[in-house]
């Protein structure tokens, strides 16, 4: 049986008093594009900056590629979890926004540069080679995603939905086997939100990628998800593919109304 690329088991954190994530059990298999969805405070931000090693866990474990990646006694640091193969993005745009786009991109690239401190103070032996080549990557990624005449341009001066665009081709950078994408669409008019939908199912194929993905704009989610978790108050209270999701009783009352979803 293949090993699941994220597992959780019982994962829970507790801040105080306050339970955030009670006994989260999840899995993603190679190449799936999975939704995390439920209302605002359901936790599910809080899952994301588990798997990134923002939080320790306060009880259960998480595992990656069949690796222990976190536990209450275990943790890996988020920069460990990123070249392990984890990236992310986040529901508040995070670029730096006086450098160019550029330069947003060759900065994730760095992580896996061969060369030392010493080599690169002094710009000698595998330096500029490395360099070069780390900056056709960037660009040619910057191509893929229809940003290569803007590679100049300070970040913080790139239209919202470019910078949305920018942060996951920075995450792909990083060179992930799993992207976890904290609300891409919040901000977006519909047609940008429609792009977008396309965009992640490219990015999928493109990268072979396995994606979690954060969204309360629940065309998007039913649009390109193929499996569904629902947080609520910190635990998950249905799970199935979108047509199960959209007429689950549980779900239409904690989180999607009356209606639920056309």
């Amino acid at each position: 049986m293949p090993v699941p690329v994220l597992e959780t088991k019982d994962l829970t954190i507790r801040f105080g008093g306050l339970t955030a994530v009670m006994d989260l059990n999840i899995h993603l298999d190679e190449g799936e594009l999975v939704g995390l969805i439920g209302p605002n405070g359901a936790g599910k931000t809080t899952v994301f900056n588990m798997l990134t090693g923002v939080y320790k866990p306060s009880a259960g474990t998480i595992s990656f590629c069949g690796e222990l990646l976190c536990s209450a006694e275990h943790s890996v640091p988020p920069s460990q979890i990123s070249i392990k193969g984890i990236a992310r993005t986040f529901q508040n745009i995070r670029l730096f926004k006086e450098l160019s786009v550029l330069d947003n991109v060759k900065i994730a690239y760095h992580q896996h540069v061969k060369y030392g401190l010493a080599t690169s103070f002094f710009h000698i032996g595998k330096y500029a080679a490395e360099e070069k080549e780390i900056e056709k990557k960037a660009i040619d990624l910057l191509q893929l995603f229809g940003l290569e005449n803007k590679k100049n341009e300070q970040a913080k001066n790139l239209p919202y939905g470019e910078q949305r665009r920018l942060e996951i081709a920075r995450a792909l950078a990083t060179r992930p086997k799993l992207l976890l994408l904290d609300e891409p669409a919040a901000g977006m008019n519909p047609q940008e939100t429609q792009n977008l939908m396309e965009l992640i199912r490219f990015i999928r194929e493109e990268f072979d990628l396995t994606i979690l993905l954060i969204e309360h704009d629940m065309s998007l989610v039913m649009g390109v998800c193929e499996r569904i978790y629902v947080l609520d108050y910190g635990r998950v209270i249905a799970q199935g593919s979108p047509a199960e999701i959209r007429t689950n009783p549980k779900v239409i009352e904690a989180y999607l109304g009356s209606e639920g979803i056309a």
